[in-house]
């Protein structure tokens, strides 16, 4: 199910297309085979290629296994399959025909058993195209007598080449069977996660380099400094009263050690505090002209969206924001650092900046979002005894000064004032040396475990999404299932409207575009799948060209924006196709009696390609499954021909094809 979560921000200074969402391509490798794979396995390949809606390289790789030896019934049904899967009798070539032939008449030689029969009545099925309705029964039993999945396999795959009183036979199973299916294994609540990007694995910001090194290298210069100047200062008191500045000095030496003892962790305390607070409030400032495509942008609205779906009890959204904005300044800041460099969109890292969100809420509840002001927090004692400390020690010094003077001279006095100036001033920097570098030392142990801890929580937040993703992301076939279905029961609503009967047709084709705004994804070596598409049926009888065109939703399958027109044979003026590398395929339709309509079948995708993938043969699966190269063939051949073509592709017409057995 949708976690409810998923916003996304329309801008077109963000996206290349004006109209797409989101692109994503899964690193799978279900398409791929290796160089030195055997027939099996590149068999095995084709096979799943053609039960994901890709029959052009179905074929390829199916026949590749045959030639290397791997044949059998089996093999030889799905061959079969892929040769006919899209395409109608009269998109045979003469040199696929012959291969049917051929491979009709190895049926008798292959061993007896369900491919075999499923075989035979596909070829049988073929050859039934220029049969008179009356002959068909025979052949019909057949096929209802396979398994379910052999005889649906060849209804899928001979949609486009069964017409007439055999496929008025089997149109209503096949549509009760799209009925059911449509909206099986969840598809409601299982489709967004198709068109949802590979997450970016986690990271998180190191600790910052130590400044200890250069504390500690001042550090015996300025104590060995303090040293001798408050020897200097005590020898003198000693000179001038013993026994009085023997109990000074001992009372000056145990406060000062007892204010370092207590005051190192106030000290640390408050500096840390002012770090945070100042990162926390610090927005980005890096050079706007090293965000490029406006990254740093991207991620502050992807947390403005969260932190307002994210939002605590009691709190409205914009007072929720308005609390956490100096959180959200800072994440911003880290997560920009974090994975601006590799160039990746926003969608891909939404997982932890949706889970960062979560984390404030869930800290909020606690009552620990601003924990860092109350960490190591220094009691009130031991602040006490630190100031009791230094004071004690200001008063001890303005003793010893008083010792001096009580026992010296006026040249005496001003060494022991400026030795008393010198030993404030070294001890000074001494003990700020001391304490940074100490404290140097704490931070880094402290933001290493820190580090370590927000680490290991996003490692398990990356972990627990991308699982649910896997499980919850549709399969190839399950996509290819359900678009299926759309499609079947979209035809037939089709027929229903216009009172026709697959007897009426001559042919027909489906030509599937995006409609905007989409998202669309894919796996490597497979089609683009859009979460909206434009339906357009063609439907040619004898009276003419009957045309229907409906958006739909995949997620629920919902339609809208439906569009009918006819026209004869003689209205389709000419049909041209525009390839742009960088936009895409257009489909130009004239007509006499209107203006060009354009049809923009796909997006261009060569920036959405992976190093090892071909872009011409990735342009020609997507055309393919699209339903392109027939729907193109057929109205180029209306718009030359006219009535011609259509007498001449009649199925009624069509020369037989006899199947040898």
């Amino acid at each position: 199910m949708n976690d409810g979560s998923s916003g996304t921000h329309n801008s077109a200074a963000y996206d290349s297309t004006v109209g797409i969402q989101a692109e994503t391509v899964h690193n799978s490798n279900v398409y791929f085979v290796h160089p030195d794979a055997s027939p099996q396995e590149k068999y095995k390949v084709g096979v799943r290629f053609l039960e994901d809606g890709i029959p052009s390289r179905a074929r390829d790789m199916i026949s590749d296994a045959i030639a290397h030896g791997h044949d059998n019934a089996e093999v030889r049904f799905h061959w079969v399959l892929a040769m006919l899967s899209a395409r109608a009798y009269h998109d045979l070539s003469t040199e696929e025909l012959q291969r049917l032939h051929h491979a009709s008449r190895l049926v008798r030689t292959y061993a007896e058993g369900e491919w075999k029969d499923a075989l035979r009545v596909a070829f049988e099925l073929l050859a039934m195209l220029s049969t008179a309705d009356g002959e068909t029964g025979r052949v019909l039993e057949r096929l209802k007598a396979l398994t379910p999945r052999r005889r649906d396999a060849i209804l899928r795959h001979l949609d486009l080449v069964l017409t007439g009183g055999l496929k008025d036979s089997l149109w209503a199973e096949n549509r009760e069977r799209a009925e059911a299916d449509r909206f099986g294994n969840d598809r409601g609540q299982r489709v967004w996660a198709y068109f949802e990007p590979d997450p970016i694995g986690p990271r998180a910001l190191p600790p910052g380099p130590s400044t200890a090194a250069a504390a500690q290298a001042a550090l015996p210069i300025q104590a060995g400094l303090f040293v001798v100047v408050t020897a200097f200062f005590w020898i003198l008191a000693l000179v001038a009263s013993p026994a009085a500045a023997v109990v000074e000095i001992l009372v000056s030496l145990g406060a000062g050690l007892t204010a370092a003892h207590f005051g190192r962790g106030w000290w640390y305390q408050v500096h840390r505090l002012k770090a945070k607070n100042r990162e926390s409030h610090t927005p980005y400032t890096g050079d706007p002209a090293s965000m490029g495509d406006g990254f740093t942008n991207r991620v502050r609205h992807s947390f403005d969206h969260y932190f307002s779906a994210r939002v605590p009890y009691g709190f409205a959204p914009h007072e929720w924001l308005g609390y956490t904005v100096h959180i959200r300044n800072s994440l911003v800041t880290e997560i920009a650092l974090l994975y601006r460099e590799s160039r990746i969109g926003v969608d891909r890292v939404n997982w932890l900046i949706r889970y960062l969100a979560e984390d404030a809420r869930d800290r909020h509840n606690k009552g620990t979002l601003f924990d860092h002001r109350h960490q190591n927090q220094t009691s009130a004692v031991a602040k006490a005894l630190c100031v009791v400390a230094l004071i004690t020690l200001g008063i001890m010094t303005l003793n010893l000064l008083g010792t001096v003077a009580s026992g010296a001279g006026a040249s005496q006095m001003l060494l022991a004032v400026l030795a008393v100036v010198g030993a404030v001033w070294f001890g000074r920097e001494a003990a700020s040396s001391w304490l940074e570098a100490r404290s140097e030392k704490h931070r880094l142990v402290e933001e290493t475990q820190e580090y370590q801890e927000r680490l290991t929580a996003r490692q398990v937040a990356y972990q627990n999404w991308k699982s649910f993703l896997d499980a919850t992301r549709p399969s190839e076939l399950e996509m290819e299932t359900w678009l299926t279905c759309d499609k079947t029961l979209f035809v037939d609503e089709a027929l229903r409207h216009y009172q026709l009967t697959w007897r009426d047709l001559i042919t027909h084709t489906i030509l599937m575009t995006p409609a905007r705004p989409y998202k669309r994804g894919r796996v490597k070596g497979g089609p683009w799948r859009y979460s909206r598409y434009s339906f357009r049926l063609f439907l040619v009888t004898q009276d003419g060209v009957r045309e229907i065109s409906t958006e739909f939703d995949f997620t629920d399958a919902k339609r809208g924006n439906e569009q009918r027109s006819n026209y004869r044979f003689d209205a389709l003026s000419s049909v041209q196709v525009t390839e742009r590398s960088h936009v895409g395929y257009d489909l130009e339709l004239v007509l006499t009696n209107g203006p060009a309509r354009n049809i923009r079948v796909k997006d261009a995708d060569t920036h959405q390609l992976g190093p090892d993938e071909n872009a011409q043969e990735i342009a020609e699966i997507n055309l393919n499954a699209a339903g392109f190269i027939h729907t193109f063939r057929l109205l180029e051949g209306i718009a030359a021909d006219g009535k011609g073509w259509i007498e001449r592709n009649n199925p009624n017409n069509l020369p037989p094809f006899s199947a040898d057995d």
